[in-house]
């Protein structure tokens, strides 16, 4: 376990410095090619490595730490009844949006993401949708209490509310993606919301909820039982994305994306985290005091 535990953070560490890289590398580098000039020699391998596998490292990264997180905590059962379903289910929705404009709108993959399934899409993104998706449903079943007050109402609410946080890290990230110096895709017809079309938006709800369902279907009813450190490196991967993303907004003076992504992602998404660890902190407190309880009538008992 512990040697999972030191793999999984390993994985979460360089997620996250591969994004810095890849950040440095889009917004400074590529706009100032004469940087790479003035840096070492081991500056300019480290940046000609970012752009070249910049965005398939940090996904692939981001993708191994959330299934060991998966592992660790849910078993291989559990983590392979999200991974599966995820990654299959995005992957149709993309190659059908990249060939028939459904249900996402006309768009195409360029270079930069890795190799491309089918000539269409690149492996990294079922990847990313995967890790992204799984932390927002499960920062949502926990908040909501799904498992500790089971109901259909709580099941629907953590699939839509689980949906929603992913299609809101997309409200932020889509614009800049498809818009920045290094586009790494393109709206073949650009829609109202910063180039986006919202049909995009309704085509993330509905994957998301469609995978996520099928998720917790294959979970059936055991309980997941999550103590609130648990539910740390979901919060960590999903802020640490949105952060990429919002960089990326704001550095192509898109601040209204980054807006809504804070109201709807990020507050949402901290408000499930802080709720499960009032829930723990609460069930803590009030173990002590049982045991004082059960002391003093064995006390009795014994006189």
């Amino acid at each position: 376990m512990r040697q999972l535990v030191i793999a999984e953070r390993v994985c979460l560490i360089g997620h996250i410095v591969s994004m810095v890289f890849g950040l440095v590398g889009i917004l400074l580098v590529v706009p100032n090619a004469e940087v790479i000039l003035n840096l070492s020699e081991v500056g300019q391998t480290a940046m000609q490595w970012s752009m070249a596998g910049g965005g398939v490292v940090y996904m692939i990264l981001g993708a191994a730490a959330v299934f060991l997180y998966a592992l660790r905590t849910l078993g291989l059962g559990r983590a392979l009844a999200f991974l599966l379903p995820s990654v299959l289910i995005s992957l149709g929705s993309e190659l059908s949006g990249t060939s028939t404009g459904f249900p996402f709108g006309h768009y195409s993959y360029l270079s930069g993401l890795g190799y491309k399934i089918a000539g269409l899409v690149p492996f990294t993104i079922p990847l990313s949708w995967f890790y992204v998706g799984c932390v927002s449903y499960l920062l949502a079943r926990a908040g909501l209490e799904v498992d500790k007050k089971p109901s259909l109402w709580r099941h629907t609410a953590a699939i839509a509310l689980g949906a929603l946080l992913l299609t809101s890290w997309d409200f932020v990230l889509d614009p800049a993606m498809s818009q920045t110096s290094l586009p790494f895709w393109y709206w073949q017809q650009p829609g109202p919301f910063f180039g986006m079309p919202y049909q995009n938006f309704a085509g993330w709800m509905g994957t998301g909820a469609v995978f996520m369902t099928v998720a917790a279907l294959l979970w059936k009813n055991n309980p997941i039982t999550l103590e609130r450190s648990q539910l740390n490196l979901p919060l960590i991967v999903y802020l640490s994305n949105f952060g990429f993303a919002t960089v990326m907004s704001l550095a192509a003076g898109f601040s209204i994306p980054v807006l809504l992504g804070l109201l709807i992602g990020v507050a949402p998404a901290v408000a499930l985290w802080w709720k499960g660890t009032n829930t723990q902190t609460q069930v803590n407190t009030v173990e002590p005091a049982t045991q004082e309880i059960s002391v003093a009538n064995v006390k009795v008992a014994m006189k």
